[in-house]
């Protein structure tokens, strides 16, 4: 018996002893005269079953059935093992047609010893940075490696980008690798084509987006800078201003995305049974679509801020692998391994000792400029090349290093150092 049931009944059994009146005990249980009157005439002295109500024991009409119970428990155990409690509603509804709220598959799920696989964690305190007002104002981007299939098939990379005001996966792709250079390329170039250039781009400090070795050439000291990286120079040309972000949590929404994902994207992968790097994409794609649709938000602000690719700008050269070369005294410049003859000019004209670049596209094309000439496009194996930088040194012969001298136009140390 309940504290309340308790209380009940011995209201009711001075009322009905003419200890208390009506009046007193309907202030008492703070009920209407008119049910304590009810309470009165129910009222056994040899009995407590009067002050129970009617429906206990009895199972509520609404309740699921037994075997629709078992059925669900089966499915979560089977076919739709390690969903979490939401995304298991969602395909039992889809899928099933057994339409349940999320909080009962919990009460089921629970009741049966099953857990959630996913770890609730107190929270930490953080401020948290307001999101951009307009789509396209700033784009976040990261990748995640993981055991996306679940040893059925190679660890994969997940690389892509997120719209900070809407949530949106603007692009995203598998791929075999690592994080890398021309895996982001792939994903800007997907995000360009399809939605246009963001104003600004969050991402980490990667040695993919900025130079962190303390190598200075003579050309970098005379400018005061570091020439930027693949990435770092496209994104420059592109006109797309890069913030770097100090923690993990600095950039926490498309961390939360990636933790979706890896929760989500790993059981869809594992429904579809892919096994391989193109079955993987082909998931992902439905996958993005319908994350898009079930967690993107409507913008504060509705206007655009992606800007259109400007008249003949030429996205392919843009978003490939940049090398300069000079021209050798046979006319041959060499990427890596690969020493690649050049025709001659009009008029049988040689250019020996000048500087041209070599632009690697991602269709693995290698084309060849002097200027804005195009010299030579052939097909060669898309790889990427290391710049010819000395190697990273330790602590300890960083501090034994003097510092890099900026040197004048006559060869003379000048006075200031770069710091």
């Amino acid at each position: 018996m309940s504290q309340k049931e308790f209380q009940r009944v011995k209201v009711i059994e001075n009322a009905a002893g003419g200890r208390l009146s009506v009046g007193e005990a309907s202030r008492l249980l703070q009920l209407s005269e008119r049910q304590v009157q009810r309470l009165k005439r129910r009222y056994r002295p040899d009995s407590l079953g009067w002050v129970q109500h009617g429906n206990r024991g009895r199972p509520m009409p609404w309740a699921l059935p037994v075997p629709q119970r078992q059925l669900i428990l089966n499915l979560a155990r089977s076919k739709y093992q390690g969903f979490n409690d939401s995304h298991l509603a969602e395909k039992l509804r889809a899928e099933e047609n057994l339409c349940v709220s999320r909080e009962t598959v919990r009460r089921i799920l629970r009741s049966a010893k099953l857990a959630s696989p996913q770890k609730r964690r107190p929270r930490k305190y953080r401020s948290r940075r307001p999101a951009r007002p307009r789509f396209g104002m700033m784009a976040l981007t990261d990748a995640s490696r993981h055991d996306w299939l679940e040893g059925r098939g190679p660890t994969l990379t997940l690389l892509g980008f997120q719209d900070d005001a809407t949530g949106q996966i603007l692009a995203a792709h598998f791929q075999l690798e690592a994080e890398n250079t021309l895996g982001y390329l792939r994903a800007l170039h997907a995000m360009i084509t399809t939605h246009g250039i963001p104003l600004s781009l969050y991402r980490d400090r990667h040695s993919i987006f900025q130079r962190n070795d303390p190598h200075w050439t003579l050309a970098e000291q005379l400018a005061g800078k570091q020439s930027p990286t693949q990435l770092g120079r496209a994104l420059e040309e592109l006109g797309i201003q890069q913030i770097p972000a100090y923690s993990p949590q600095a950039k926490g929404r498309i961390e939360r995305a990636w933790r979706t994902c890896q929760d989500r994207l790993v059981s869809e992968l594992r429904l579809a049974r892919a096994t391989t790097l193109p079955e993987a994409n082909t998931v992902l794609a439905r996958f993005c679509a319908d994350y898009n649709q079930r967690f993107a938000r409507p913008p504060a602000d509705a206007a655009r801020d992606f800007r259109s690719l400007p008249r003949r700008f030429d996205l392919a050269r843009c978003l490939s692998l940049h090398y300069r070369r000079v021209v050798a005294a046979d006319h041959t410049v060499t990427l890596g391994a690969n020493s690649i003859a050049l025709p001659p000019l009009p008029g049988h004209r040689g250019y020996a000792g000048e500087t041209v670049e070599l632009a690697h596209h991602l269709d693995g094309n290698l084309h060849v400029y002097r200027g804005d000439q195009l010299l030579l496009t052939l097909p060669l194996p898309l790889e990427e090349h290391a710049d010819r930088r000395p190697k990273l040194l330790t602590s300890a012969q960083k501090r034994k290093r003097p510092m890099p001298r900026i040197y004048n136009l006559s060869g003379r140390p000048a006075l200031a150092a770069v710091t």
